[in-house]
């Protein structure tokens, strides 16, 4: 359970340390505005697009193969970024990054489906849940020591060490789990769900960039991101023509009323969780003025009270029968907890005001994560773990990915016209030849995208060379405020937006069964030490000894 926890937060940390060391990156290899984009994005493609693929493959050669290729592909990745000398070789190294994620997340729920029994599942998903948590606070707050002591390059090498010890503890610890009988892999299916959400995820990513419109000639945002939904669809009538074979997405999965609403369930958490801290990480920063670590220290209140209540959400009540009314209530105190946020931000509010709103989202989180995996997973074999492992994350990853592109595209219309309103009011304040340049340089500031850091337009905005000290100081003051003000009123609509989706995550959970569907166990045979099962189950074969 360590060595798969490690794995896990090793991912999940490089999805947000990269952000706080952009400043210096640029410095260090010269990035366009561009390339930095890709940087950042290059992971998440990388990332999304092999998910399903991945939990095919470690039904085909088994988990701890998988898990143990996509750990060393990471770590090399990880080296490779940290030496990079160009801006290209860095953009390589996190799609690497990516794909060695990719290779290595589906396994740990194939692993853990497999050692745990139905009845002690919540515990060992709830810790991956709180690593989720404890990674999205820890990347920013990580990644600024080690960029404030180290150097931008060392929050890539930091991940070496890792990768070592996970794999030499993973030749020892994690069990060598094998499939029963021999399985084909879909290579039409792989290259139709690989290229469809590779044009849908592009899309969303890329899609504020392009401002929604063309890319290159003829080819626009909506034309890739719909070339990328017919090839699912595609995807889709292919693999029901091939669920008598050997299907890449076996439809029993979605046969099972709890998975199919936990995965929803999950996806949106995945949106709510990035739609809440897009603007919060901004507000902390840019209109509070703090540094990544300060910031990262409000913002950890959160995970700190997820933990008081994960113990109860995986106690053996939860197992029992009270996983489906702890997971709604979770959602429930988590879209509270949101909507104080919402209610009590201020352009000038003090640093902890918001800790009530994160203790109670915080208390909330710790019911979701274990009890929804618990009902999830509870009655699916265990030779549909990678698969099943797969497609939920891919629609977790999606569901990241919509929210960066929705949330983002929302915060971005409202802040352009609470900045004109805003600045407009300002204006009366300056006299006739400033005003308008003031009013002007506020119009156009949303749609050339946020910065995230102290002051960030009241020391952006340009003034002539022969400005008197006084009315300089004026402007700037007044620029602060019009942002600061403006970014709150744009941000308190936008945060709603994933509150809601919450509550409709929470209704979703009512219609989940409470109650476990039992299942034959199928005969097995033990013959030199291995446990042999029917074909489709998986085996777990010692060290040495042949499949």
């Amino acid at each position: 359970m360590v060595v798969l926890s490690l794995g896990t937060f090793m991912t999940l940390l490089d999805l947000t340390i990269v952000n706080i060391a952009i400043p210096r990156i640029v410095d260090g290899v010269h990035a366009s505005l561009d390339q930095v984009l890709w940087m950042l994005d290059a992971y998440s493609l990388g990332y999304a697009v092999l998910l399903i693929t991945s939990g095919r493959l470690g039904d085909i050669f088994g988990p701890r193969r998988l898990f143990m290729l996509g750990v060393a592909l990471f770590t090399a990745a990880s080296a490779l970024s940290g030496l990079a000398g160009s801006a290209d070789l860095l953009i390589l190294g996190r799609v690497l990054q990516g794909v060695g994620a990719a290779l290595l997340g589906p396994q740990e729920m194939a692993i853990l489906l497999a050692i745990f029994p139905a009845e002690r599942r919540a515990a060992a998903f709830g810790l991956f849940g709180m690593l989720a948590g404890v990674a999205v606070i820890a990347g920013p707050t990580l990644g600024g020591l080690l960029v404030s002591d180290l150097g931008w390059r060392w929050i890539f090498f930091v991940n070496l060490p890792v990768g070592v010890a996970v794999l030499l503890a993973a030749t020892r610890l994690v069990p060598d789990l094998r499939p029963g009988h021999r399985h084909r892999l879909d290579l039409a299916g792989v290259g139709l769900v690989t290229t469809g959400l590779l044009c849908v995820v592009f899309g969303l990513i890329e899609g504020q960039r392009y401002d929604w419109g063309s890319i290159a000639g003829p080819l626009s945002v909506p034309l890739v991101i719909g070339i990328g939904m017919a090839l699912l669809a595609a995807f889709l009538v292919h693999q029901a023509r091939r669920q008598g074979g050997e299907p890449l997405l076996t439809f029993a999965l979605f046969r099972d009323r709890n998975f199919t609403l936990m995965a929803l369930v999950l996806a949106a958490m995945s949106f709510a969780i990035l739609g809440l801290y897009l603007p919060l990480t901004v507000y902390l920063q840019s209109v509070l003025g703090l540094s990544a670590i300060s910031a990262g220290l409000v913002v950890a209140v959160q995970p700190g009270a997820m933990f008081l209540t994960t113990g109860p959400a995986n106690g053996p009540a939860a197992q029992r029968s009270a996983a489906k009314p702890l997971l709604t209530l979770g959602l429930l105190l988590l879209a509270a907890g949101s909507g104080y946020i919402v209610w009590d931000v201020q352009a000038d509010s003090a640093r902890w005001s918001l800790v009530p709103g994160l203790v109670v989202g915080g208390l909330g989180m710790g019911f979701i994560w274990g009890p929804a995996f618990q009902l999830a997973t509870r009655d699916l074999p265990s030779e549909l773990g990678g698969i099943a492992s797969g497609t939920m994350s891919t629609l977790q990853e999606l569901g990241s990915v919509i929210a960066s592109a929705a949330v983002g595209a929302l915060l971005q219309n409202r802040l352009a016209t609470t900045l004109h309103a805003q600045a407009v009011a300002a204006s009366a304040h300056l006299p006739h030849p400033v005003a308008l340049p003031f009013v002007s340089a506020f119009s156009g500031a949303a749609s050339s995208g946020l910065e995230v850091g102290a002051g960030q337009m009241g020391t952006a905005l340009s003034l002539p060379a022969r400005t008197p000290p006084a009315l300089a100081a004026t402007v700037r003051s007044l620029a602060h405020g019009v942002f600061t003000q403006g970014f709150v009123s744009a941000m308190k609509p936008t945060m709603l937006l994933p509150i809601g989706v919450l509550v409709l995550a929470a209704v979703a959970s009512l219609f989940a069964r409470g109650r476990r569907i039992p299942h034959p166990r199928p005969k097995t045979e033990t013959t030199g030490g291995a446990v042999r099962g029917e074909p489709g189950e998986r085996q777990l074969v010692h060290e040495g000894e042949p499949a």
